[in-house]
């Protein structure tokens, strides 16, 4: 049986009641009130039905033999980044998500994924975003030492084939950490690293004939998570050379700092009118905090810590930063996915979380 985390009761208007977990899996995208996950390079489906929660086998992707053997493996999986890194859904019912190496594809009724578009610069994006008329985004996340031009892929055909879309040039930017679609404003915005004027938060067109700086030049614009609401935008910041915290960048252009974090937030997500954000533990001497975390506010409430775990005893740069996955995509099942690696007592298990309100001390 795994450890549960730490929960934290405080005044937030939040409660977070476990309502199921689940091994070796990985949550990457919510549609409506289905929520897919991985297990290695198998994906599932958790249908929520009221407390009902239906698991279904959808599709498998075949990797080379050599990782068919890894993934079996808890500690050769995370070693290798084995499995799904991110999934789209698109409205036709097709899938689309990266593994190592390469984008794949499901059509409606396949039961395997299959490669549309191979990786070459790096081994996947972070994310996939896909817009409402079905036009898919990834940008290029790689090392990129020489800082080498970077590039944004679209997909107009629901992920068949890839082109170029638009292109940082050579000495703008390390790599892309995330493209999200605001439904509120109908643009994406683009994060981008890791360094000086390389750190950007993008307000662009869907077209991306028009991409504009929002905000840009230091470590609290070093982003990766950002969450679309009515109002405005909130983000987390991404490094290990300053402390983190949470904005909230609003439809004016005004920037605030909502919260603190105890480390550096690459996930975050939202349900219902509550927005959460993780962090993980990376090698640092700023963020000198060994737990990973989720805050969440909703109400108008504070933001708080509502649930901990620590650090398992494995190396991090071998075997992964400690952490707490949030998936993509729209949901509307009032449930938390939290996916942690890396962590005592509950390394690669997915968590689910009925979130309520308790009464605001």
């Amino acid at each position: 049986m795994s450890a549960q985390p730490h929960i934290a009761v405080s005044a937030t208007g939040i409660e977070l009641t476990r309502v199921a977990g689940f091994s070796r899996m990985r949550a990457l995208a919510w549609h409506g009130n289905e929520l897919y996950a991985s297990q290695g390079y198998a994906l599932q489906q958790l249908k929520i039905e009221g407390k009902d929660i239906r698991c279904s086998h959808v599709a498998g992707f075949e990797p080379a033999w050599w990782r068919k053997a890894t993934a079996t493996s808890r500690m050769a999986s995370r070693a290798l980044r084995d499995g799904f890194h991110a999934l789209a859904v698109v409205s036709s019912g097709d899938l689309v998500g990266a593994v190592p190496g390469a984008i794949v594809r499901r059509s409606p009724g396949d039961e395997k994924f299959r490669v549309a578009h191979p990786v070459l610069r790096g081994t996947r994006p972070l994310h996939i975003a896909v817009t409402p008329d079905d036009t898919l985004f990834w940008g290029e996340y790689f090392d990129n030492a020489a800082r080498d031009e970077v590039h944004i892929y679209a997909s107009v055909d629901r992920g068949l084939t890839w082109n170029v879309a638009y292109t940082f040039p050579k000495g703008a930017i390390r790599h892309i950490h995330n493209i999200v679609y605001d439904p509120w404003e109908q643009v994406l915005w683009i994060l981008t690293g890791d360094d000086g004027r390389e750190c950007r938060i993008l307000r662009a067109s869907c077209d991306l004939r028009s991409v504009e700086v929002a905000l840009a030049g230091n470590q609290q614009a070093r982003a990766v998570a950002l969450v679309p609401t009515k109002e405005g935008v909130y983000f987390s910041s991404d490094t290990p050379l300053e402390r983190n915290h949470v904005y909230f960048l609003d439809r004016r252009g005004t920037v605030t700092e909502v919260s603190d974090l105890n480390a550096s937030s690459i996930y975050g997500c939202a349900v219902d009118d509550a927005v959460f954000f993780s962090t993980m533990v990376e090698p640092s001497s700023v963020n000198v905090d060994r737990t990973v975390g989720v805050f969440g506010r909703a109400d108008g409430s504070a933001w708080r810590q509502l649930l901990s775990w620590r650090k398992d005893s494995w190396a991090m740069g071998l075997f992964q930063y400690g952490n707490a996955f949030l998936p993509d995509g729209h949901n509307t099942s009032s449930l938390l996915a939290v996916s942690t690696i890396a962590v005592r007592g509950a390394d690669l298990e997915t968590n689910l979380w009925r979130v309520g309100r308790a009464p605001v001390l």
